[in-house]
């Protein structure tokens, strides 16, 4: 008797095992797991890192080449990028969620961006591209796009002749280091129990360089080839998500589409909205306090320009909150005055010192038209390896960019929801335990 209950609770843990398994897909949930690209439940088998400050330190080296590209997405709409042959590498810390594209569904690992509009995946018979990728000419609901439909024009980087039809293609940049070319095409695209008919995406052909995702992107801002844009009344121009912290190798956070299950008292916003760069989601920064302290800033570093596209984003792909360099200097310059030194740079963090000063450490705060977002020690700081030294976790933009622009960064993002209601032109925040 003793035997036979033993298997049984045996299998009933196995069953119960199975049927919470966090990397599984969620049949009764709405909600899109977000999946940290270096985490457990992420398809591309990275090892588990054995420094997450090593790790963040990766990551956060292709922060430059990322803000350049965000500042210079205007210039793109008629450029054309080579394209050549090369070996794709993982080389893009980010987040990833788990869709379905065609009819039956074929499953891919998308990078979450809230910086680019049109979706791309790698299509077989790709050159350069990885292992998995979409077969069209299994899916009964593919179609082609040609140039002379509407959503041709509204592409970056288009390749159309000046008369007569042709299939829609396209050639982009994308990390500031890595290219693509692709045909726009349309199919069903599956998001949890959704399914979203004819969406338009780009069939990706060749790529060069080793930042483009191997499994493709879901463009989430807000021009009208994004997949807010084209999901229509379905999700009403809104979305959140609350991305997990890096260090949460065994969970993953989620994407909620649609007004259903946000946040009812959450605090926004406004959503400014730039001509000049209209993919992006800017917000009125107003003010940065270091502990008690709000550090002065000339009003002109802070302020939005639609003309110009200066201002603060809030971006899901870069690593690290950058400023532009006279709000990081009356940062830094107000927090060594309450931190004991002597203070270090290591890597892109110039404002290193000795982590038994943390606890004195004063936190940063974010003021927004409407609402303020007080970074707590884990979006704040860094620590090496060796937990010997403690790193102020933002970092300056580029010299190389000549944009005025500030972003909000994913590492600072971490553990709140974010909730951005396109229709309404606002964005919200809160604090969540995304894990």
């Amino acid at each position: 008797m003793d035997f036979i209950a033993t298997i049984l609770f045996l299998a009933l843990v196995i069953s119960s095992t199975k049927a919470l398994d966090p990397c599984g897909p969620q049949p009764d949930d709405s909600d899109l797991l977000v999946i940290p690209i270096y985490g457990k439940c992420s398809p591309f088998n990275p090892p588990k890192p054995d420094s997450w400050f090593n790790t963040v330190m990766n990551m956060a080296s292709k922060d430059p080449a990322r803000v350049k590209y965000l500042s210079s997405l205007v210039a793109q709409k008629t450029t054309a990028v080579p394209i050549a042959s090369g070996q794709q590498v993982l080389n893009i810390g980010n987040y990833i969620v788990r869709v379905k594209i065609g009819t039956p569904g074929q499953l891919m690992f998308m990078v979450l961006d809230t910086s680019n509009d049109v979706a791309w995946v790698p299509c077989s018979g790709c050159n350069g591209c990885s292992a998995t990728t979409f077969s069209p000419n299994t899916s009964s609901t593919y179609g082609s796009l040609d140039c002379g439909l509407p959503q041709c024009a509204q592409v970056r980087g288009l390749s159309c002749p000046a008369t007569g039809s042709a299939a829609c293609s396209f050639n982009q940049s994308y990390g500031g280091d890595s290219s693509f070319s692709a045909n726009l095409v349309r199919d069903s695209l599956g998001l949890a129990n959704d399914i979203v008919p004819d969406f338009a995406f780009g069939c990706i052909n060749a790529i060069s360089g080793g930042s483009v995702p191997p499994q493709g992107l879901l463009g989430l801002g807000r021009g009208p080839m994004s997949l807010i844009s084209q999901s229509g009344a379905l999700y009403s121009g809104v979305f959140s998500y609350c991305l997990p912290s890096f260090k949460s190798y065994y969970f993953s956070g989620s994407l909620k589409l649609g007004p259903v299950g946000q946040p009812k008292n959450i605090r926004t916003t406004p959503l400014l909205k730039s001509p000049h760069r209209p993919s992006l989601y800017y917000v009125n920064l107003t003010g940065i306090s270091v502990g008690r302290v709000q550090v002065p800033i000339a009003p002109e570093y802070l302020a939005f320009n639609p003309n110009t596209g200066a201002g603060t984003i809030m971006d899901s792909g870069t690593v690290v909150t950058r400023f532009v360099q006279p709000i990081y200097k009356a940062i830094r310059d107000e927090f060594v005055k309450h931190v004991k030194g002597p203070f270090t740079a290591i890597g892109v963090f110039d404002t290193c010192f000795d982590a038994t000063a943390e606890a004195e450490a004063p936190l940063i705060t974010l003021h927004f038209e409407g609402l303020s977002m007080p970074l707590p020690m884990e979006n704040s700081f860094l620590h090496t390896s060796a937990g010997s030294r403690a790193c102020l976790a933002i970092a300056p933009v580029p010299n190389n960019v000549n944009a005025a622009m500030n972003v909000i960064a994913n590492l600072q993002q971490q553990n709140h929801r974010i909730l951005f209601d396109v229709i309404n032109s606002r964005l919200g925040i809160a604090r969540e335990a995304c894990n």
